[in-house]
């Protein structure tokens, strides 16, 4: 059975570029995760309308490699939401520029933290 990326839009989608790699031309994992961290950071502001800084991340496991010139799609999705934090789980998708075929590359479990002008925790506001 072939794996397929999450029935909805990105939170991002970039291009892996020869700068993202290591002297041996491996796509950096500390590049991916920069991304994945990106996404849920997007995902937690978005949710809890003003700023939210990472607290923590969770079972990051890598299962691909990512080429120069794939494109990498970064999915997020919130999973929990405490009085403060929310936990989004991310997964990162590869597909090779010219075809059609994705894998996914990474995941993890993110926790964002709602903070407020003074950098304190704050409540997140129920959903709309």
């Amino acid at each position: 059975m072939t794996a397929t990326p999450p029935d909805r839009a990105p939170t991002i989608r970039v291009t892996a570029m020869p700068a993202d790699t290591n002297a041996y031309g491996d796509i950096f994992g500390g590049w991916l995760m920069s991304l994945m961290d990106s996404a849920a950071g997007l995902t937690a502001a978005r949710r809890s309308r003003g700023r939210a800084v990472t607290v923590a991340m969770d079972g990051m496991q890598f299962h691909a490699p990512v080429h120069v010139g794939d494109e990498v799609s970064v999915y997020a999705q919130i999973e929990k939401i405490g009085r403060t934090s929310m936990a989004i789980q991310v997964e990162s998708w590869a597909r090779d520029r010219h075809g059609e075929e994705s894998r996914k590359v990474t995941e993890a479990r993110f926790t964002f933290v709602a903070i407020d002008e003074d950098r304190r925790p704050r409540e997140v506001p129920p959903a709309t």
